[in-house]
């Protein structure tokens, strides 16, 4: 029997396949680039909020800061209890700095899918900082961790399956877990504790 052209393909493999399959397989390439760009947009777009939240923290824009935030912020601190209300006045709008200042300028705003992490030091008060955001779905800042005066280390954790190397039984597979160094503060001295900040 000789199979029909139009519904039959050859793959790379010499072998026929399936039309079907092969639009599936198709499907999915364009699905993981379609996939892959939305994830990258998404991370654009969760980097370029977070700026946009330190534009209007240095020009005293309140209404920016609440439209970019969510109304009931997480916050978590760690660093000298001297330092701990560096970020807070700032994010609320009252803080007594003027406009020209800029304590809050990042040097630094790198990108994680969801989490946004800012570094910067403050000349004024000579203090380096780390501020870690979250975002939601529909680009809304949900949580912030500052970080003053320490070192601040982003690990990635994840699991992966492997084959386990024991004669359990052919189908068995043990998950191990991952844990990869992402991210490093880069602008602290060693003299600052160091905090490993999984994600």
């Amino acid at each position: 029997m000789n199979p029909d052209p139009k519904s039959y393909r050859i793959s790379t493999r010499g072998s026929l396949l399936p039309t079907n399959l092969i639009l599936d397989r198709q499907l999915y390439k364009n699905t993981s680039r379609t996939c892959l760009e939305e994830l990258e947009d998404q991370e654009s777009r969760n980097q370029r909020v977070v700026t946009d939240l330190y534009k209007a923290i240095v020009s005293k824009d309140t209404d920016t800061m609440y439209r970019l935030l969510a109304p009931y912020l997480e916050w978590w601190f760690h660093g000298p209890p001297s330092h701990r209300h560096h970020l807070i006045p700032l994010l609320t709008g009252s803080s007594s700095s003027s406009p020209s200042s800029k304590p809050l300028v990042p040097d630094l705003v790198v990108g994680f899918g969801s989490v946004i992490i800012a570094e910067g030091y403050d000349d004024t008060n000579m203090l380096w900082w780390v501020h870690v955001w979250t975002t939601s779905v529909d680009g809304i800042i949900t949580e912030v961790r500052e970080y003053v005066n320490t070192s601040v280390t982003v690990t990635r954790l994840g699991l992966h399956a492997q084959a386990s190397s024991q004669k359990l039984g052919s189908t068995d597979v043990v998950a191990a877990s991952t844990c990869q160094s992402i991210w490093q503060s880069k602008l602290c001295d060693e003299s600052v504790p160091g905090l490993i900040l999984a994600i």
